[in-house]
């Protein structure tokens, strides 16, 4: 009984298999239709079914936390350490002041010496354009000679100073004793106190847009021998370059040997092609040239290679061009004089501007 109970069939049911069996028996085999073995019924009555849906499974779901942003110069090779010189006239001294997951590297647009707000008013540093709020570090051991408003005018507290909230600091170390001043400008917010000790890579602020400024960076200088606007040298000769890059100085005059002005000069690569502008400095009481180098010209970040350096001189209608080689971490040099064309022989060593008194039994009056 129980077996002819679970093989019962629902009276609903059988219309459906007698038409499913319907339609097998019709399929021709050796070109034969075969007998069907289940008649159908044509008075049958037509059922209609409804499927029953079953709720979808929510899916397994991973709770990941949101990743930070890719780092925008992580493709950068490494700095070498400092301090790096490779001959005894560099001075690769400092890190940089923004860390290498951010940019970290000069706007080619505001490098020292350019003129871009005034008439004989020269860009006495690099900026470097990061989001507000970046960390500014610290580009060498050093103490904290000054902090907040003030910095450029050098009056304490002047709300007015186009530097902005600014910090100075007076390093452990100097260059031909001489001592070495590092300044970091438009600060959103500061994070050491006059008089404080930092070391290399100590977060000393913030990425602001304080003081003349048209959007977020850190304006870095590099002064000797004094903490003075007029002090200033170009940061790109002193921070370190990425290993296996390096840096091109330039020093270009005219035919009566006077050092042009603004002049834009193309650096390209050899091997890749890609341009690199440049301009010469620009005419200005707080502009100084490398006391060894005496350039009007600095690019750095240069992948090593061979590079076409050319520019447009007086009124000539075709451009003048030389080749120069940039070696990884090192400096290299080329000399423009007019007429008598380009010359990549560096600089003679620095001679003494006096001689010591000779040792005597009796001191001089």
């Amino acid at each position: 009984m129980a077996f002819y109970q679970k093989m019962k069939l629902n009276k609903t049911l059988i219309p459906v298999l007698l038409l499913i069996l319907s339609a097998c028996s019709n399929v021709e085999v050796g070109g034969v239709t075969p007998t069907p073995v289940i008649a159908l019924v044509a008075d049958q009555p037509q059922v209609t079914f409804e499927a029953e849906t079953a709720p979808s499974p929510v899916p397994f779901q991973f709770s990941l936390p949101t990743p930070g942003a890719e780092p925008v110069s992580a493709w950068r090779p490494p700095l070498y350490p400092i301090p790096w010189a490779m001959s005894p006239y560099d001075h690769f001294y400092f890190a940089r002041p923004i860390a290498a997951d951010q940019v970290n590297w000069p706007s080619a647009d505001y490098r020292y010496g350019g003129v871009f707000f005034g008439r004989n008013i020269v860009h006495t540093g690099v900026d470097i354009p990061t989001p507000e709020g970046t960390p500014i570090l610290a580009a060498g051991p050093g103490t904290v000679v000054w902090t907040g408003w003030g910095l450029f005018s050098e009056t304490p507290g002047n709300q007015d100073d186009p530097y902005g909230l600014a910090v100075a600091i007076r390093h452990d170390f100097g260059h031909n004793d001489q001592q070495l001043y590092t300044v970091y400008a438009h600060m959103s917010l500061m994070n050491v106190i006059k008089g404080q000790h930092v070391e290399t890579g100590e977060v000393i602020g913030f990425v602001g847009a304080t003081g003349a400024t048209t959007g977020p960076h850190v304006h870095f200088e590099v002064r000797f021998p004094g903490n003075s606007f007029f002090y200033t040298y170009n940061p790109e000769l002193w921070i370190a370059p990425p290993q296996g890059w390096g840096v091109l100085v330039g020093r270009v005059m005219n035919d009566k040997g006077e050092l042009i002005q603004q002049l834009k000069v193309d650096v390209r690569s050899e091997a890749t092609n890609k341009l690199f502008e440049a301009r010469t400095y620009g005419k200005g009481g707080a502009v100084n040239a490398d006391p060894y180098y005496q350039e009007n010209l600095a690019l750095g970040d240069l992948p090593a290679g061979v590079y076409k350096v050319s520019f447009r001189y007086a009124d000539e209608d075709r451009d003048r061009q030389t080749w120069v080689e940039i070696f990884p971490g090192q400096v290299s040099y080329f000399k423009f004089d007019g007429k008598n064309g380009f010359s990549t022989e560096r600089p003679p060593a620095p001679t003494l501007d006096f001689l010591p008194f000779a040792i005597t039994a009796t001191p001089p009056p």
